[in-house]
């Protein structure tokens, strides 16, 4: 008996869908680390491809058989082999596939010393159409004070945790711990999984010392990140979750385009 193959039937009402695939799939793999040479982690993958016009649908399940083809080998440093035999096996004109995942670091606390980890969620994007496209990505958690609190209050001044997101396109090859030390550099000061009481003391009146808007944020970033000639392109966000208000700060900068 032949099992009908119905995402292949044809469609009539010629309309591309731009993205159709699977997401959230969970699944290991290996990352180059700038200390340990490499870093084993759970990644969440979203892979997609362009459905052209005249096909009724994906074949959902060929998006991790041919994943399965990398799992003995790095994916990363595969992603445009990757990609290829997407498009290849499902007939498509573009693929995607992101990949985010906890990159872990050690730390030590700026006055005792002592070490401790922390986790940064980090990404891949990858594309291929016309021309193969990665960015590489952090999302940074760090400490940013209000330059206008503290200068219109007669003590202290309100601080809240930020996030700085980068985003970066590069032509030689650029660390996650590079673009995680420029995100904790351009900020009041950065943040550790463990603090003593003298850390906690200097963090504190170092922030104190230090404060930064979000347009202050993403402008220091963005200084740093055009002076390296490795990165061809950039996005940086940063977004404080205001600890005086219910909403929160944003800015954006973005030099992505080609």
């Amino acid at each position: 008996m032949k099992i009908p193959d119905i995402q292949n039937q044809s469609d009539s009402r010629n309309i591309v869908i731009d993205k159709v695939g699977v997401k959230g799939l969970r699944y290991p793999i290996v990352v180059e680390d700038r200390i340990n040479k490499t870093q084993h982690t759970v990644a969440e993958l979203d892979i997609y491809v362009e459905l052209p016009h005249y096909l009724r649908g994906t074949h959902m399940s060929r998006f991790v058989e041919i994943l399965h083809h990398y799992h003995q080998e790095a994916l990363i440093g595969n992603l445009e082999n990757f990609l290829n035999e997407l498009k290849d096996s499902l007939q498509a004109e573009a693929a995607y596939i992101n990949i985010n995942f906890p990159y872990f670091i050690s730390k030590k606390a700026p006055i005792s010393h002592i070490s401790s980890i922390l986790s940064y969620d980090c990404e891949f994007s990858a594309s291929l159409k016309e021309e193969y496209d990665l960015l590489i990505g952090v999302r940074v958690p760090v400490t940013s004070l209000c330059p206008c609190s503290k200068e219109i209050s007669a003590e202290g001044a309100h601080n809240q945790r930020s996030i700085i997101s980068i985003k970066a396109r590069y032509q030689e090859f650029v660390w996650l711990e590079e673009l995680i030390e420029i995100a904790e550099s351009s900020a009041s000061c950065e943040i550790y999984s463990l603090l003593k009481r003298v850390d906690e003391k200097y963090v504190t009146e170092k922030a104190y010392n230090n404060p930064k808007f979000v347009e202050d944020i993403v402008r220091e970033v963005t200084l740093k990140l055009e002076q390296d000639d490795r990165i061809t392109g950039f996005l940086v966000e940063s977004e404080n979750a205001e600890s005086i208000h219910s909403h929160n700060a944003y800015a954006l900068i973005s030099r992505l385009h080609k």
